[in-house]
């Protein structure tokens, strides 16, 4: 690399916005005094977001009807990852990030306290695992799931003969 006449001590000026469009260019995390930058892509906050929403009790799932049946086909593929991101949905910058989440909540769940336990787990893992600020973490709640849902059909015998 060819040296430009920049001490180490300078540092460069980025006019680009502090917050990218999902699927856009990594961030990228300067520090004066390191040699080198640190990349991270949009889809490992992703990942990062949707675990940490799911450790919480009361999360059935992530995503809406939609995304949720897409999510489950795409976990069946052969090499598509193990971490679905389904409900998930990042913008990531320099230094920045911001987080919206789709959930499913379990019948007789707070969903004021989920949201802020949600909320939270969240900030507290992305930040602590990429060193990006979490700006904000928007909650759609889009469904709740009925101890009913998850029970087999059983056999109905007919009323005529």
């Amino acid at each position: 690399m060819a040296q430009t006449g920049a001490t180490k001590s300078e540092s460069t000026v980025d006019n680009t916005p502090a917050v990218r469009a999902a699927g856009s260019a990594p961030a990228r995390l300067a520090d004066e005094n390191t040699l080198g930058k640190t990349t991270i892509a949009s889809s490992v906050v992703q990942k990062i977001a949707s675990m940490a929403a799911r450790e919480i009790s009361g999360v059935y799932a992530m995503g809406g009807g939609v995304s949720r049946a897409f999510g489950a086909i795409r976990e069946r593929i052969p090499g598509a990852g193990t971490v679905s991101t389904s409900g998930v949905a990042v913008e990531v910058g320099e230094k920045q990030a911001a987080i919206d989440l789709d959930i499913v909540v379990e019948y007789g769940a707070g969903i004021v306290e989920l949201a802020r336990a949600v909320r939270r787990n969240v900030i507290t893992a992305v930040e602590r695992m990429t060193g990006l600020e979490v700006i904000e973490v928007n909650i759609a709640v889009n469904d709740i799931h009925l101890p009913e849902d998850n029970e087999e059909p059983t056999e109905q015998t007919s009323r005529v003969e």
